[in-house]
């Protein structure tokens, strides 16, 4: 029993970025200022959608979960490396890199299953706006994003849930921060159970998010090309490139952090780097694209930033 809560209750070391003297300051600042904006970009989003009453719509009450899923991704991550990166310390409770993991985790399925729903949205609006309002209830869109989070955090609960049945034998992360394919990397026991519901949880991820996704596009063009009206086009291409560039962006680079951890050959500091990018990229894209590319926020934030410049 005293063993057990020893392991329990024992310090990881993580394997540090290489970094060039003189080049440890530089790097912590440049996070810090990417942190701040991520941050401050993502609560300005999430303030202008609970405080403005003209931007209670379904629309962004689904909109609101993206910048909230955009803080867990960057807070989990970013200010612990940084922090490894100025102390120089590299050390993690072996719970809070459960933790760590499972929050990044709950990011990484959170966006997809967001964009679905973000989708689907767009959809019932554009190629049903009579039907729209009966549609997209307040009920409907409660569900909608129970429905995001509640599955969300099952399938990533039953992947942790595994780790429990395997016993660990080593201590040293081979990564700057916490996921599960390093957490597995710790123990001794067999993982083919751990890596095939892997799989599973990331292609029902997948298929689900893309296949919703797929439809709400595939019918959003045809409508475009049918109606043949301007505004509806127009309607159509802001609401899918956007959603398209940033979804694109996310697959390449989620794709390739999760074959580095099959194949040996791909650099450690690649996988590293590569890791790192899916928590820092779409969170600093997101309110940009999301938010000021939307209409009616931008002209909200613009209205609220003339308020405070008069007073």
């Amino acid at each position: 029993m005293e063993n057990q809560s020893f392991e329990f209750s024992s310090e990881l070391t993580l394997d540090p970025f290489v970094i060039p003297p003189g080049g440890k300051y530089p790097i912590f600042f440049l996070g810090i200022f990417i942190y701040i904006f991520g941050i401050s970009c993502n609560l300005t989003l999430l303030a202008l959608i609970i405080l403005n009453r003209n931007l209670h719509k379904p629309m962004y009450f689904i909109l609101f979960s993206l910048p909230l899923n955009d803080l867990i991704g960057l807070s989990a991550m970013l200010p612990k490396v940084l922090s490894d990166i100025v102390t120089e310390t590299h050390k993690i409770h072996y719970l809070l890199c459960v933790l760590q993991a499972f929050l990044l985790h709950m990011y990484g399925g959170g966006i997809l299953f967001i964009l679905a729903a973000m989708s689907f949205d767009r959809y019932v609006a554009i190629c049903m706006p009579l039907r729209y309002s009966s549609v997209m209830t307040p009920r409907v869109t409660s569900c909608i994003i129970a429905l995001v989070w509640g599955l969300n955090f099952v399938l990533i609960v039953s992947l942790f849930s595994l780790q429990t049945r395997l016993p660990r034998c080593k201590y040293a992360v081979l990564n700057v921060f916490c996921d599960n394919p390093s957490l597995l990397k710790l123990t001794c026991g067999n993982t083919t159970v751990n890596n095939i519901i892997g799989l599973f949880n990331t292609a029902v991820i997948q298929v689900v998010s893309i296949s919703i996704q797929a439809y709400s596009y595939v019918k959003i063009l045809i409508t475009c090309v049918v109606t043949r009206k301007s505004e509806a086009k127009a309607k159509a291409v802001n609401t899918c490139v956007a959603q398209l560039v940033i979804l694109v962006m996310f697959e390449v680079v989620g794709t390739f952090t999760i074959l580095s951890h099959r194949f040996k050959n791909v650099s450690v500091d690649m996988q590293k780097i590569m890791g790192m990018l899916i928590f820092i990229v779409p969170p600093l894209l997101n309110p940009i694209v999301y938010g000021l590319y939307t209409k009616e926020i931008r002209s909200t934030l613009l209205r609220v930033l003339k308020n405070r410049v008069s007073i």
